[in-house]
């Protein structure tokens, strides 16, 4: 059994890669808060594995996380709107850590980021 923790990142947004980068920290964060103890400490001692995918709307991002938080930890980011983006953006979620083979049921679709 393999963890990893999947972010799943809106493109269209338009935000640089710093901007990227702190909304995907603040998903990888954010979830840990949802996830089962003993993985995330058998997650860590693995290394931490995480996928970063992406979605090209919106709309794909919320309908992804609406379909999995029903079975998997998630946190979706919405954004404060303090810099680059208008306030109530929703930049990403994040998803685990999970079984990768569990992930993979919903996420075998996108590509990397």
């Amino acid at each position: 059994m393999e963890l990893v923790q999947y972010i799943i990142m809106n493109t269209s947004l338009g935000m640089n890669k710093g901007k990227l980068c702190a909304q995907c920290a603040h998903a990888a964060v954010s979830v840990l808060e949802k996830a089962n103890k003993e993985l995330i400490s058998e997650w860590k001692s693995e290394g931490m594995k995480k996928i970063v995918l992406k979605v090209s709307t919106t709309e794909e991002l919320l309908e992804l996380f609406e379909k999995v938080k029903r079975k998997l930890p998630c946190a979706l980011i919405t954004d404060a709107g303090r810099t680059q983006i208008e306030a109530g953006s929703k930049t990403c979620f994040a998803c685990g850590p999970v079984e990768e083979n569990e992930g993979q049921k919903y996420f075998s679709h996108l590509k990397l980021l």
